[in-house]
């Protein structure tokens, strides 16, 4: 077989590969190096919809399929309205992504995307089903293997999830807000909820999600939903036009220490999702800038990266619910409710100051977060 040999290799072409691919072609540094993209599929199916808040406009909003101002927090007792100003949250669909990169990097001269199946990582070497390839330095996607064997070592939950996006014949939905999480119909005593995403006064994304370690067989997601469409959103008639299903793990498991000399792993392999939350597409984001940073620098790829204080906030939140997963609806009320909606935000983007943590972690008073965090300092 022949072997080509690059500067830079990209394996896996997800939200995080892409865009780590995006940074390198739009900076001059990068003009000369020869840059290589692996992944075995084609990338155009829409098999994710990625949503985050940001301020301002950005290139993604050109991307959006919708965007919100407003919106609402349910529980069993209260519905708290929150005005995201001047953040908005939005959506971007995985097709629509996929698209504008796929064309964005088509017309760089000094990137390869190549359709393969990688098998193995050894030094510089990528060896893939139908080809070998080397590269000085490699970004890989793929989470390690000694994960599954050791997860159970660390604080790990599962957030799983299945949406819908349904079309009704009447005007139901509010397009101006959305629901982030309502907790009136629950799994068992588990951390679950459902949130909205209206697009327009027809048309919405319900899905139900679970922050927990055990998957539901595929019938009961589709039975949470059927329940929560009509009996909370009270519509009787309506059409599933697409359908998404997923799961993210959250774990405070080091994926940082598979980074080597010549290696680097990225997106949730490398940390890159917040295991609090799931949101990824915005540190994808953020972290791919850091990488082009640091490696202008002639520094390591990785240098700052997922390995903040916030990691340690992570853990103290994975121990308590996978210590007490029943108490996730009033962990997340009073994350939601009690302080302002903007230092949240900036909590969960890792822009806050300590002071700024130390109200939200207040916010999240209970003796369960205290004797995590002592048990987290004082091991």
């Amino acid at each position: 077989m022949d072997q080509a040999s690059y500067d830079y290799a990209i394996v896996g072409v997800g939200a995080a590969g892409l865009q780590l691919a995006l940074k390198m072609i739009k900076d001059d540094f990068f003009n000369e190096k020869r840059i290589l993209l692996l992944d075995k599929d084609d990338k155009v199916a829409n098999d994710r919809t990625w949503c985050f808040w940001e301020k301002g406009e950005t290139i993604w909003d050109t991307l959006a399929t919708h965007t919100w101002s407003t919106g609402f927090f349910h529980n069993e007792k209260e519905i708290v309205s929150f005005d995201l100003a001047p953040y908005r949250y939005k959506m971007v669909r995985s097709a629509d992504f996929y698209a504008y990169a796929k064309s964005t990097i088509a017309k760089a001269r000094n990137v390869d995307w190549i359709k393969d199946d990688v098998v193995s990582v050894e030094g510089h070497q990528i060896t893939g089903s139908e080809n070998t390839y080397t590269s000085k330095h490699i970004f890989d996607s793929r989470i390690p293997e000694e994960f599954a064997s050791k997860r159970d070592q660390y604080h790990s939950l599962i957030q799983h999830f299945k949406g819908w996006f349904i079309q009704t014949e009447k005007p139901m939905f509010d397009p101006a807000t959305f629901t982030m999480m309502d907790y009136r119909l629950k799994w068992e005593d588990s951390t679950s909820f459902t949130y909205v995403l209206p697009l327009s006064s027809t048309t919405a994304l319900v899905e139900f999600t679970l922050f927990n370690d055990e998957l539901l067989p595929d019938e009961t997601y589709d039975e949470y939903l059927k329940e929560y469409i009509q009996t909370y959103l009270a519509i009787d008639s309506y059409q599933i036009t697409e359908v998404e299903q997923g799961a993210i793990p959250m774990s405070n498991y080091p994926f940082h220490k598979h980074h080597t000399e010549h290696c680097t792993k990225i997106g949730t392999a490398g940390g890159w999702v917040r295991p609090s939350s799931g949101y990824s597409f915005k540190n994808a984001d953020r972290y791919s800038s850091m990488v082009v940073e640091n490696i202008k620098k002639r520094q390591r790829p990785e240098r700052g990266i997922a390995t903040s204080r916030y990691r340690t906030y992570d853990s103290i939140f994975l121990n308590v619910l996978a210590s007490r997963n029943d108490l996730g609806e009033e962990i997340f009320t009073r994350l939601y409710t009690k302080p302002k909606i903007h230092s949240v935000f900036r909590f969960l983007d890792e822009e806050s100051s300590i002071p700024e943590d130390l109200k939200v972690m207040f916010s999240l008073n209970r003796p369960q977060f205290w004797r995590a965090f002592l048990a987290t300092f004082w091991k």
